[in-house]
């Protein structure tokens, strides 16, 4: 097999426009395979990339949260085959680091990736795939561990999303919250991690929930679409007057778990004085490095309970991406109101303006035959 030369959108250096230009795919190697990508949505990370915080690596191919078909195989590749219609998932476990001999293989430490990189077809220069995966493609190169098989009948543009916004919002609430029937959560902040972790709360029980945002939009949509039981609109409330309404809503103390989707530290010290003592504060909002976080340290030893952060929300792919999907086809979880817009591989930069408008969310890139 030659290369096989696709269009695919990178970004070139920091801040700049995205473009939409040829790229090759090596001939796979022995554990690597080929994915025809179907569908792949618009993440904040690959916005990240684009400008600057995440490395420097540039150019990027960007996209990650992809669902597709498997087209060809390396010679050693048994997990997959040609044909199976996958997600694709940056934790594939490697079974052998010490995490995963601890019984631990959500926090994997030696994921697989493709072992060779996929390259601009003018100037042959390497291109750094977004997560590992790079799917702003209508093919791209992968570990054959990157690939989740799910139930076919499922919509591509809806089956990505769980590879990683959806994933990490749901796991947040359910795997790393560990959120019990009849528990008590409030959700800050509501794009679409935030959203999944309410649905996420109201797939496991959850009595209360409690969508915080500012904007009134999408707290509509967490109580009318996500189950949210409560929602209360922050804007230009103290952390006392927050706390307060919080805990009317609670019982009178709080919420057993806070889940933080923004990650900046005033929601970071709203979570962990939202929650009752001994309650369970779970990060899944994404710092940026110049950031710091300061709290009385008698506080942290007087409130007990648990300050949790969540890497993808704690999943496991071939575990929770069968699962979901399954449960989404069962009419049991929202999967597809994640889907606000469906566009073209051509459209990623104007997507990435709406995002920012942050009134979607996630739009959907799809490639059609």
């Amino acid at each position: 097999m030659t290369e096989t030369v696709v269009k695919g959108v990178i970004s070139r250096a920091k801040g700049e426009p995205v473009e939409q230009v040829d790229i090759s795919i090596p001939q796979p190697g022995a554990n690597d395979v080929i994915v025809k990508i179907q569908a792949c949505g618009v993440c904040h990370t690959d916005l990240a990339y684009r400008d600057g915080g995440i490395t420097d690596d540039y150019p990027f191919l960007l996209g990650h949260e992809a669902a597709g078909i498997v087209e060809t195989v390396g010679e050693d590749v048994t997990h997959v085959s040609e044909g199976d219609y996958v997600v694709l998932n940056w934790r594939a476990v490697c079974g052998e680091c010490r995490a995963c001999r601890k019984g631990e293989p959500k926090y994997c430490f030696d994921t697989h990736n493709a072992s060779k990189k996929l390259t601009l077809t003018d100037t042959g220069e390497e291109l750094e795939p977004a997560l590992g995966i790079g799917a702003f493609a209508e093919k791209t190169l992968v570990h054959e561990k990157q690939c989740t098989k799910v139930n076919p009948d499922e919509d591509p543009a809806a089956a990505g999303l769980l590879g990683c916004g959806v994933m990490a919002g749901l796991g947040a609430a359910v795997n790393t919250g560990d959120i019990k029937r009849g528990e008590s959560v409030a959700v800050i902040g509501v794009g679409g991690v935030g959203m999944s972790a309410v649905a996420g709360a109201h797939l496991a029980g959850a009595s209360t929930i409690i969508a915080i945002d500012i904007s009134d939009k999408k707290l509509a949509r967490a109580k009318e679409e996500f189950g949210a039981t409560h929602t209360i609109n922050s804007k230009g409330l103290s952390d006392d007057e927050l706390i307060k309404q919080v805990q009317d809503l609670s019982g009178g103390f709080g919420t057993d778990v806070v889940v933080d989707a923004v990650g900046v530290p005033e929601t970071y010290r709203q979570a962990f004085y939202l929650r009752d003592l001994a309650g369970r504060v779970v990060l899944v909002g994404v710092p940026t490095p110049d950031m710091n976080l300061e709290l009385p340290f008698l506080d942290v030893f007087a409130r007990g309970g648990s300050l949790k952060s969540s890497w993808y929300g704690d999943c496991l792919p071939e575990r929770d991406f069968p699962m979901y999907v399954d449960l989404h086809l069962q009419g049991r979880f929202p999967l597809d109101k994640f889907i606000d817009e469906r566009v073209g591989l051509g459209d990623v930069e104007e997507a990435f303006a709406t995002m920012k408008g942050g009134e979607v969310l996630r739009s959907v890139v799809e490639l059609k035959d």
